[in-house]
């Protein structure tokens, strides 16, 4: 549905997230598995990785390819002009690859979750949003949003003839918007939900309550904030210092700020974190828990 440049990283991002926003459920789905054969541990069986990789390919990759016929120009940045210079095998590892980014970044957060560091699982969302918004803010020329609201080659081309407020304008009365306003209420209204009722359903697990610290409605404002609008001002922020101090010395600086912000200890979006309730434990944290209950519970029998 956006641009092919940054479509992979939005893919990614997604799966991530929708991962991360079932990380509970995961966990208790891999303590009913645990002990049983290889058929019910397989990876396909698995309903939120089939439910990500089903939105992936029904959703995602057909709005992309609808808008790169629409408008080629737009779809790929203004690197091509029209259809003749996309190639063919181009728009195969735009289908194909958009399914594989988010069941990778699925994967990827779905690993960590289990592995009880949710943070670092909820940073790999952040690190796949922000690279989205890069590409869309900055680009890898410091146009990317001259690229994004310029609906033709030719407005891309006279951009700077114009102000930013008219070419904004511009493109808010294109086809192009148009359908981007279509396909996003489709795309991201179904994102949204399924992230949301994925962070429901895991909040109604046994447990949940003790881990959320705030009522749910603002548990999720915190989460929307954290994955959606951190990474946003990470992007904007580094697009600003390397436009000020240049690449070379603005990414180093950016990446600095970044890693006291998000790495230490009592950061603050560590703590915001820890208020939506995600779980921080191994999966086999409560499975352990419960074996040595009964352990326990036998020795008791047998030494009465």
């Amino acid at each position: 549905m956006i641009q092919i440049q940054a479509a992979l990283f939005w893919a990614y991002a997604i799966g991530a997230t929708f991962a991360l926003s079932a990380g509970r459920q995961l966990q208790v789905w891999e303590r009913i598995n645990a002990g049983e054969g290889p058929r019910t541990r397989s990876r396909a069986a698995n309903p939120y990785l089939a439910l990500t990789a089903l939105f992936a390919s029904v959703l995602m990759v057909p709005t992309g390819l609808f808008l790169l016929w629409q408008n080629p120009s737009w779809s790929t940045m203004h690197v091509a002009d029209g259809h003749d210079d996309v190639w063919a095998g181009f728009v195969l590892f735009y289908a194909g690859g958009i399914p594989v980014a988010a069941v990778l970044g699925f994967l990827v957060a779905q690993g960590l979750v289990l592995a009880g560091v949710g943070y670092w699982a909820y940073l790999n969302c952040v690190a796949g949003y922000f690279l989205l918004f890069g590409t869309l803010i900055h680009g890898w020329d410091g146009r990317g949003y001259e690229r994004f609201f310029s609906s033709g080659a030719g407005d891309f081309a006279d951009w700077r003839r114009d102000s930013v407020v008219n070419h904004v304008l511009d493109f808010a009365t294109s086809g192009t918007f148009l359908a981007l306003l279509l396909f996003g209420a489709a795309v991201i209204g179904v994102m949204l939900m399924t992230e949301i009722g994925w962070l429901m359903e895991g909040w109604s697990l046994p447990g949940a309550d003790e881990d959320r610290k705030v009522p749910r409605l603002l548990a999720v404002a915190v989460a929307a904030a954290g994955v959606y609008g951190l990474p946003f001002a990470g992007a904007f922020c580094a697009s600003v210092l390397v436009r000020l101090v240049g690449g070379w010395l603005g990414l180093p600086l950016f990446a600095v700020v970044a890693g006291l912000v998000l790495l230490h200890g009592r950061s603050p979006v560590r703590w915001l974190y820890g208020l939506v309730g995600v779980p921080g434990r191994h999966w086999r944290a409560d499975l352990d828990e419960a074996g040595r209950g009964q352990e326990s519970g036998v020795t008791t029998d047998r030494s009465a």
